[in-house]
């Protein structure tokens, strides 16, 4: 499967964003999918991540409450809502895919795409 992230841009703090993940092929919704971050000059972060069906997801303690992740597998697309958003939520946003479970640990997931950079002035 491939991947694509898409909807980063400058925003000030306070700010909503949506970010997407267009994946191709026809297995999409036989995947988990995650979404990370790697800020300049720090490792990369778990965001969140939502099961194959939608039913199941689960967030980083900091991003909890202000960003939701969300997925149409008829669109084949997976998408994270960031709400309130704080000058060191600025880092690069990657969507990832996975069949092994629902994981903050990025060695779970097969399949990463680039990412869009997401950038929260003050």
């Amino acid at each position: 499967v491939q991947l694509q992230a898409f909807g980063g841009g400058l925003v000030q703090a306070g700010d909503s964003l949506r970010l997407s993940c267009a994946a191709s092929g026809r297995t999409f919704s036989t995947y988990d999918m995650g979404w990370f971050r790697q800020a300049p000059g720090k490792e990369r972060e778990f965001v969140a991540t939502i099961s194959s069906s939608g039913r199941s997801t689960r967030y980083a303690e900091s991003m909890k409450g202000r960003f939701t992740v969300s997925r149409d597998n008829a669109k084949n697309t997976v998408y994270l809502q960031m709400n309130n958003l704080k000058p060191e939520d600025t880092a690069v946003y990657s969507c990832a895919a996975g069949s092994r479970g629902i994981s903050s640990y990025s060695t779970y997931y097969d399949y990463w795409g680039q990412g869009t950079l997401v950038t929260v002035s003050s």
